[in-house]
């Protein structure tokens, strides 16, 4: 392995990664820094998540800056602002010896007009999320003709996110001869579609195989029926004493409810999603970091750029609906050599999604048992008494009361002490979990005794008017979904995007509420949103056997997507005929 200085780095460079204790390049640096200093070329670099791709692409852009100009000469796009001001932070730690180097970060959330003042005094690098990088360039106080780099960095992240529009904008305003660098944790079809679209002839580099986690992580997952998901969890977190991770969620609303839960159940418990102001995020990060917390709930784009060290386990409450995102949220832990745990909370009906993921990691899940309540009180006990027989006694300062101490135990023996003394914390759980019944035994079934589909008789199936050409993807769906506020901690079932239109499927409880919320002016990028009940249609037995598409007086069939059955759509608007995803599941009317 070479070192920093064989790498081609400046001493003041040098200097301050010694300072940080940077010893020597990861594979990426390795791999990233000598191409990136040697030549023009574009680049697109995968690198699992915690293997230094911020120092790859930053420390070769920094050591050929031209300190002497005050022109922006490298623009950074983030998906996030903590990813935006953790990077800023990086390059500022890593140019402490260079004087008069300047780096800013713009991003939401915080004083435009500071940024502004920033700019005007001269950064030679601009880190940014892609909104407030495009708002600054409308309003001509971001200036980047001289820029000689473009590096975007969790690029599959922000086509997620939707970005795709300030990517464009961005990469219009930059000189066509600049070097672009694209970093990625995982390389979906997408972010191959960003090399094409984007790029130059690039040359690819890879620290491990693409979109393939992590070997020093272990892969868990536990069978739930749905009622029992939070329990699950607690009892997860219990015969772990010592976790310190995160649990994922899929929804700023769940991510929450089950920070709330675990807040009110008692353990060190915060939550990390988008509502939180960047004053809020800052102060629960703060604590997590310093260990105050012991657990830390978060949305996934909430945790994009989160650099903590250390972590135990990653706990996905929910698998993520963009499978390449499990990757991400794994790669939290099992950092710098340390070995760490993902877990997946699945029910019956959610398994099948663990095999694509699967393949993706080119690694098997192991279910495990869900605790039982005599295992958990045994790790908490056992714990106890090794916290109890590590710890530093300080004889100075408890000399003066020992002899009153000592009276009180007088009438009792050593064993009678010591069964007391872990009574006082272990009680709690042993009076919790005294009677705890075995959660693998109410695992849930996804069907009834005569084989149909339980979850369908508790689930309304909607249509709703906007797709893929709408720039929808499951996300964004639940989060427009969410906005409506629809009743509390509703269950959000199957949903299918397609080309013009989409479905997905809520607590049949609220059907009503739903049908009420989307009917006033509900807008979607500019468009009125409809959302219709649906239903399938049965076909009849004997007679003409095949399936009838019914179209409610004449108002024909919608376009976009494949069609393999049937069904009635019923709402405000009256019955109309719409085909069907080949992998949408329906319901029978009943009449």
């Amino acid at each position: 392995m070479s070192t920093f200085k064989e790498l081609g780095l400046k001493p003041e460079i040098i200097s301050a990664l010694d300072a940080l204790g940077y010893e020597k390049p990861t594979l990426i640096q390795e791999k990233a820094i000598p191409q990136i200093l040697s030549s023009t070329q574009d680049l697109k670099a995968f690198a699992q998540t915690g293997t230094g791709k911020t120092a790859a692409f930053s420390l070769p852009v920094i050591e050929q800056i031209d300190i002497d100009s005050k022109k922006t000469q490298a623009i950074i796009l983030s998906p996030t602002r903590e990813l935006a001001i953790q990077i800023a932070k990086n390059i500022a730690e890593f140019t402490t010896h260079i004087k008069g180097f300047r780096v800013t970060a713009v991003y939401g959330g915080s004083s435009i007009e500071n940024q502004i003042k920033d700019l005007k005094r001269g950064a030679h690098i601009v880190v940014g999320t892609p909104g407030r990088t495009v708002d600054l360039i409308n309003r001509k106080r971001l200036i980047l003709k001289d820029v000689q780099w473009l590096i975007l960095d969790e690029a599959d992240e922000m086509l997620n996110m939707g970005f795709k529009d300030e990517l464009d904008k961005v990469l219009f305003v930059t000189p066509e001869d600049k070097q672009t660098l694209l970093f990625s944790a995982t390389f979906p079809k997408e972010v191959e579609a960003i090399a094409r679209n984007y790029m130059h002839n690039p040359i690819e580099i890879s620290a491990g195989q693409k979109n393939k986690g992590a070997d020093s992580v272990n892969h868990e997952y536990y069978l739930v029926s749905e009622k029992n998901r939070y329990p699950a969890l607690k009892r997860i977190v219990d015969v772990n004493p010592d976790i310190y991770g995160i649990v994922f969620c899929r929804t700023r609303r769940e991510t929450q409810e089950i920070a709330e839960k675990l807040i009110r159940d008692g353990y060190g418990a915060d939550a990390l999603h988008g509502d939180l102001s960047q004053a809020q995020r800052d102060y629960v990060m703060k604590k997590f970091r310093a260990k105050t917390l012991q657990i830390l709930v978060a949305t996934d784009v909430a945790a994009r750029g989160l650099d903590v060290n250390n972590l135990t386990h990653v706990i996905n409450h929910k698998l993520p609906d963009q499978i390449e995102n499990y990757t991400h949220r794994s790669g939290r832990t099992g950092r710098a050599g340390n070995k760490g745990t993902s877990i997946a909370i699945v029910t019956r009906r959610e398994r099948g999604k663990l095999s694509p993921i699967e393949r993706i990691l080119k690694k098997k899940f192991v279910q495990t048992q869900i605790p039982s309540g005599k295992e958990i009180c045994q790790n908490q006990l056992f714990r106890l008494i090794d916290k109890v027989h590590d710890i530093e006694v300080n004889e100075t300062e408890i000399k003066e009361f020992l002899p009153a101490i000592f009276s009180k135990f007088e009438d009792l023996s050593k064993e009678e002490v010591i069964k007391r003394f872990v009574s006082v914390e272990f009680n709690a759980f042993l009076s919790y979990y005294e009677n705890a019944g075995d959660l693998n035994n109410d695992t849930g079934s996804d069907r009834d005794s005569r084989g149909k589909r339980r979850n369908d008789e508790n689930m309304t199936r909607f249509f709703i008017n906007i797709g893929r050409k709408d720039k929808l993807n499951p996300a964004r769906l639940i989060g427009l979904i969410n906005e409506q506020g629809i009743g509390n901690n509703v269950d959000i079932g199957q949903i299918e995007i397609l080309d013009t239109f989409s479905f997905f499927e809520l607590d049949k409880n609220f059907t009503q509420e739903t049908i009420d919320a989307f009917g006033g002016d509900v807008d979607f990028g500019g468009r009125n949103v409809n959302v219709e009940v649906t239903e399938k249609k049965r076909s009849g037995r004997g007679g003409g056997g095949g399936r009838k598409r019914r179209s409610g007086g004449g108002s024909g069939h919608r376009k976009g997507g494949r069609r393999s059955d049937s069904f009635e759509s019923k709402g405000r608007s009256g019955n109309r005929g719409f085909g069907r995803d080949r992998n949408t599941r329906g319901r029978r009317s009943g009449k």
